[in-house]
């Protein structure tokens, strides 16, 4: 397995899908986790390589039973099986090519890859060495898994790139609301009146959602844009001039107070005294 960190090894999964009449391995690689996302590649691989198969054949768990998985097997004409729950000889034949993986990972035990690239590169030297080109106990005549599906008379059916590439996109479903738009990641799109209240599925690459792909009843495919809010809306028109703010030459709290503080620092006036002057007879013997 490969090293993490302190040297401890890293848990890693193996995703493979493997022809059911020739047990030639179409595709096969380990990833760091098993999800949906981690199934969609290795399938999308199989396709690229040896074409779509008439039908695909998957355990029942979360990652393979997808509103994903079913779009991809729709558009590209694969019929989409699955394995009964609690029927382990449904699932033999993988089964019996797991059984001949461990031989790999004793191997791999040995050669201590350091990366997960290099633990694939061993593998598909292992899968076409030690499987794909030696012969196969189920087959006949000791056939190897590469000569019988190399001799298999039924043409490889291959699925033009753009499709392939549009089948493999992203899918969600939405439902259209009132005003006939959508809520995708945080975003309205208007996706048209004629269908609100129904079922849409969203169709985008991951890495970029400016624009989006409708896809609704077998009709055309569409493009869709994020709804722009206000942007025929009249402008509000300004207020008259009385209502407007005026200028402001000063403060008249701080004029008013500031003319108090001035008559506050003027000195009174000094008392007036007003009194009957003295008679001559009062001045002589001093009486007042």
């Amino acid at each position: 397995m490969p090293i993490g960190p302190h040297g401890a090894p890293k848990q890693v999964y193996l995703v493979v899908f493997i022809d059911d009449a020739t047990r030639f391995v179409v595709a096969g690689a380990f990833y760091p986790t098993l999800d949906q996302v981690t199934v969609e590649d290795s399938f999308h691989q199989g396709i690229q390589a040896y074409g779509r198969p008439d039908a695909v054949y998957f355990d029942s768990g979360k990652q393979y039973r997808s509103h994903q998985m079913s779009r991809i097997c729709a558009k590209v004409g694969t019929r989409l099986l699955f394995a009964r729950p609690y029927t382990p000889e449904s699932k033999g034949k993988i089964e019996k090519f797991n059984q001949m993986v461990d031989d790999f990972l004793a191997e791999v035990a040995v050669a201590h890859p350091a990366t997960l690239d290099r633990l694939n590169t061993l593998f598909s030297v292992w899968l076409m060495e030690c499987y794909q080109t030696q012969p196969h106990s189920a087959l006949p005549d000791g056939q190897t898994p590469t000569q019988a599906y190399q001799q298999d008379p039924q043409p490889p059916h291959w699925v033009d790139p753009d499709l392939l590439a549009q089948a493999f996109l992203h899918a969600e479903r939405r439902k259209v609301d009132k005003v006939g738009c959508i809520s995708f990641q945080g975003r309205k799109y208007e996706v048209g009146l004629t269908w609100i209240g129904k079922k849409v599925d969203v169709v985008y690459d991951p890495h970029d959602t400016e624009t989006v792909t409708i896809e609704c009843d077998g009709q055309k495919p569409w493009s869709a844009h994020p709804l722009v809010i206000g942007e025929w809306a009249g402008h509000r028109p300004a207020l008259p001039d009385t209502l407007q703010p005026q200028p402001v030459a000063g403060s008249r709290l701080l004029e008013a107070a500031e003319q108090r503080h001035q008559a506050r620092a003027v000195p009174p006036a000094p008392a007036v005294v007003y009194r009957t002057p003295p008679t001559p007879e009062e001045d002589a013997h001093g009486d007042h």
